[in-house]
């Protein structure tokens, strides 16, 4: 097979890009080879430190990247899989995680510990990091998954909270569940107005506070009638900067008695310095004074020191936070969950937050990772969100993706990794360019998916890569191999080649792979089957054709569909209700080899409107639709008490 080359640009031009894995081409969604303009490539190398303006720096630059690839040196980072041996330049010292030491000469040799330790030779010291070969097997176990801002009971503030989620895994573990799906409990800044969106975060390190218990905090009671009369009432949509606005206020009434005294760790102290800052000068760090601009300057010591009391107060809401959710997988281990409650880790990060303001050393300055043109974004996607440089991240020993992975882990039983094939290649796009004139930039799966199968390894941990859509086969085989589970979701369980056909049968479904009906981006099981998805679209001009057209493949997905499941007897009625197909489908779903199988609320209680439609900002209540019940009701619900029992036979 001829490898498709980019002849709009030089050879040279095309090593230096290749060498710094930078892509000049790539297969569009037709599967097609497609150019990377000149400017998409030179502005990445740029991004990248490396200047490109005349051919004679073009082969200055590949002449050094090559010195630096030299066999007789190391990467700063060595990222070894156990099973694995790798040769070495020259003998040298590993120094282990405990102290220990182990002389090495000609290679690293395969058998050594799990962990992060240190290689020194006579002119280098490295990190290298040892990480399984594949996690262990998940179990076979159901769940639920929830968007919990969504789930709302009688002790919670206008959207649902961490106590929530205590007792909602504390209930659906005793009646057979073994793991709780969240969307991502990530940091907004704490400022208003509140994003809505859990994808945008403006730190993937720390919690969302909005999530706090109130009356679980620790000082309530000798409040109890003065911040009870703070709570705000649910409406229609939830309203986060309502609910921010009453919890906070709660919860600087709570403060000043809880003799809280600021920890060193310090980059908990650092994220509560952003916070502070952002409270006096917003929340986009480039748009502050240029002396704060940076964590390490001397005035950001300067204006903690002024605030300390708001530095403290933001790292006290981070270990509420912490407090809380070790309660709520406290309740999950107590019921028996095999896996527990399982976090959601977004693609990216706000470039104007927290990550963005701490991290900015090790991100791609105004990058936005985002996705090229295809069928349905023929000018692509930008995502507005930032983006990991990777040869930051090995000259500083992967560091900040550790940390991350590690300070989510340690309050998690699984993790689900959105948009996991950024783990292998993320599409760049550049400042000030559009989204189509981007291209894709490669990381070493090797240490990002090593690295997070090591973390995972370490707290126990089942990984779950959302690959949805278009998605190379390394990235699939990359996920196999390490026994991390793919997704799959009913909609999609299609021959990719013979998509009019209908469903693949259930015993084609991949079997390491958590499966559900729908996803937070697709229509709910009621809302398909009713097309309130496509009234929805059609209304806000958001179909990519004729209406005529999209009822007509509506009707014939919802045909084959029920074929499907009369095939495999879960249907009988000649006419059947909403609810009895959407019984049928949850039964498909505990029939499918799949290790886990998860329901979502808003399916199970016929809920019309979906959590999130892509394409829309404001035209749409995105991520503020609440349950149509209360969690009280939702236990007591007969169609929940008919799903939890078709799902313990899964």
């Amino acid at each position: 097979m001829e490898i498709h080359v980019n002849r709009d640009l030089e050879p040279d031009l095309v090593a230096l890009a290749e060498a710094y894995g930078v892509a000049t081409w790539y297969e569009n969604w037709r599967r097609e080879p497609t150019n990377v303009s000149r400017a998409a490539v030179t502005g990445t190398l740029r991004l990248l430190g490396v200047d490109t303006s005349t051919p004679a720096m073009v082969a200055s630059a590949l002449e050094r990247i090559r010195a630096a690839h030299d066999p007789r040196r190391l990467p700063a980072t060595v990222v070894l899989r156990a099973s694995a041996n790798r040769a070495l330049p020259a003998p040298g010292t590993v120094t282990f995680e405990d102290g220990t030491t182990r002389a090495v000469t000609g290679e690293l040799p395969a058998g050594l510990p799990l962990g992060w330790h240190r290689l020194t030779t006579a002119n280098q010291e490295v990190t290298l990091v040892v990480v399984p070969d594949a996690l262990p097997e998940a179990p076979r176990a159901w769940g639920w998954m929830l968007q919990l801002y969504a789930v709302h009971s009688e002790q919670s503030w206008g959207m649902g909270d961490f106590g929530d989620l205590k007792t909602l895994a504390s209930w659906s573990g005793a009646a057979g569940a073994g793991l709780t799906l969240l969307n991502p409990l990530h940091a907004p800044a704490p400022v208003h107005p509140v994003p809505s969106s859990p994808y945008s975060p403006s730190s993937r390190r720390f919690w969302n506070p909005l999530y706090l218990r109130v009356s679980d905090v620790p000082g309530y009671e000798a409040l109890r009638a003065e911040i009870d009369a703070l709570r705000p009432p649910l409406g229609d949509l939830i309203d986060y900067d309502e609910v921010w606005r009453a919890k906070q206020a709660a919860l600087e009434l709570i403060f000043p008695l809880s003799g809280f005294e600021i920890s060193d760790d310090q980059d908990l102290r650092g994220y509560a310095t952003y916070c502070a800052i952002a409270e006096v000068h917003g929340a986009n760090w480039r748009q502050w004074p240029s002396e704060l601009r940076h964590p390490d300057n001397a005035e950001v010591a300067a204006f903690a020191a002024d605030r300390q009391d708001r530095v403290a107060f933001h790292c006290w809401l981070q270990e509420l936070c912490k407090t809380q959710l070790a309660a709520a997988n406290a309740a999950a281990a107590e019921a028996g969950m095999p896996v527990g409650i399982v976090h959601d880790l977004a693609v990216g990060i706000d470039p104007g937050g927290a990550d963005g303001w701490m991290l900015q050393d090790v991100l791609a300055s105004g990058v936005h990772a985002g996705a090229p043109p295809d069928a349905f974004n023929q000018l692509g996607q930008d995502w507005g969100l930032a983006a990991w440089r990777p040869d930051q991240l090995v000259a500083t020993g992967y560091q900040a993706y550790r940390d991350m992975l590690r300070g989510i882990l340690r309050h998690a039983g699984g993790l689900r990794v959105d948009h996991v094939a950024g783990l292998w290649r993320l599409w760049w796009v550049l400042p000030g360019a559009g989204a189509a004139d981007g291209t894709y930039v490669t990381y070493d799966p090797e240490a990002m998916a090593g690295i997070l199968a090591l973390e995972a390894h370490r707290a126990g941990a089942v990984v779950i890569g959302e690959d949805l859509g278009t998605v190379l086969p390394v990235v699939t085989r990359g996920l196999q191999r390490r026994n991390m589970l793919g997704s799959a979701v009913m909609w999609f369980s299609r021959d990719p080649d013979a998509w009019a056909d209908g469903f693949i049968p259930l015993s084609r479904w991949q079997p390491n792979a958590l499966a559900s009906v729908s996803t937070h981006d697709l229509p709910t099981a009621a809302g398909f089957l009713t097309e309130e998805h496509i009234r929805v679209r059609a209304s806000l001009a958001q179909l990519a054709g004729p209406v005529a057209e999209a009822e007509a493949e509506a009707r014939r997905d919802r045909a084959q569909l029920i074929e499907l499941l009369r095939a495999n007897g879960f249907l009988t009625a000649a006419e059947p209700s909403v609810e009895e197909i959407i019984t049928a489908m949850h039964e498909a779903l505990a029939a499918t080899p799949c290790r886990l199988v998860v329901a979502s609320p808003y399916d199970v209680l016929g809920e019309l409107r979906q959590p999130n439609l892509p394409g829309t900002v404001d035209q749409y209540p995105n991520w503020r639709i609440p349950l149509p019940v209360t969690l009280e009701q939702f236990r007591a619900d007969p169609r929940v008490a008919r799903i939890v029992e078709i799902l313990n036979k899964h």
